[in-house]
């Protein structure tokens, strides 16, 4: 496990690799944005793994949002690393990421609510059949490839040609998550895909999130919620203020500690004395500052 302060100057370690021996797909060392004097990420560092779930988890600005797009194309890092399959990229577009295998699903998940699932599932990229300058639609196989690809993820739906706005929350995420994988996503970046959702429709997205970490994807999952996150997770990264609060595995760190980092539980250990001070406010529950302290990880071969 890696906290804030624990390298040089308060830089994070890097983690050690998986014991399987693979590398990462994406990563980032002491990456940063930073908008004119407004310094949004700094410093941050990440490896995403093929099967494996790295779940990105802070509060409202935190840097959830600038991390996406700087992994998705949307907009380039000012500072640090950003390296896809070990070699340094600089993405101009989303397009470009995309043809790396790096893929996006926002909350507004992109879909045309009153087209079919079909249409949706091949939306901007449809399949067709005839010669040139004639083509059309190739309906029949769209629909069949998209019931497949869905089945392949454990998606049942009885009727493709539904809109896919009369589905559930939960169903069109699963059918967002189905429609990168097929169309070749080796990363998938998953933005608040729960936060919208029930209990129950959560319980279906974090499902296929799992399917897609056991079909070898690296997923990036952006979560404010640490309790959705342990479900899956290997890995976690707590972002505070655009750096790295926490970097652990999911060996490393308990639910209780992930929440107490998340829910900003070291600030209010420090302010435990002022709190006492005011009526009707019990602190007695409240850890101390030390008992939030992650143990330090140990620092990987080389890196010292």
């Amino acid at each position: 496990m890696t906290t804030n302060g624990s390298g040089p100057a308060g830089a994070i370690l890097p983690d050690a690799p998986p014991k399987d021996g693979t590398a990462p797909i994406v990563e980032l060392r002491g990456a940063g944005k930073a908008y004119g004097n407004i310094r949004a990420l700094h410093g941050v560092s990440l490896a995403v793994h093929p099967g494996q779930v790295t779940c990105v988890l802070g509060d409202n600005g935190a840097g959830k949002s600038t991390l996406i797009k700087i992994i998705s194309g949307l907009h380039q890092h000012t500072e640090g690393e950003f390296l896809v399959d070990g070699a340094p990229v600089r993405f101009s577009t989303p397009r470009e990421a995309l043809d790396k295998g790096i893929a996006t699903v926002y909350q507004d998940l992109a879909t045309v609510p009153l087209m079919p699932v079909w249409r949706n599932f091949f939306l901007g990229s449809e399949m067709t059949k005839g010669p040139w300058p004639i083509q059309r639609l190739d309906i029949d196989r769209m629909k069949k490839t998209a019931d497949q690809e869905l089945r392949n993820m454990g998606i049942v739906l009885d009727d493709l040609d539904q809109p896919i706005g009369t589905l559930s929350g939960g169903q069109r995420q699963s059918v967002a998550i189905a429609r990168a994988v097929y169309f070749g996503a080796r990363v998938l970046i998953l933005d608040e895909p729960t936060a919208a959702l029930g209990v129950k429709q959560s319980g279906v997205v974090l499902k296929y999130i799992a399917a897609a970490r056991d079909r070898g994807l690296g997923v990036i999952f952006i979560t404010h919620n640490p309790h959705h996150a342990y479900m899956v997770g290997d890995h976690f990264s707590v972002l505070r203020l655009g750096t790295m609060e926490l970097s652990a595995a999911r060996s490393e760190v308990s639910l209780e500690e992930l929440t107490n980092h998340m829910a900003g539980g070291a600030e209010l250990a420090a302010l435990k004395h002022e709190l006492a001070q005011v009526r009707g406010v019990d602190v007695d529950e409240l850890p101390e500052a030390e008992d939030l302290k992650a143990p330090a990880a140990a620092t990987p071969e080389g890196t010292s």
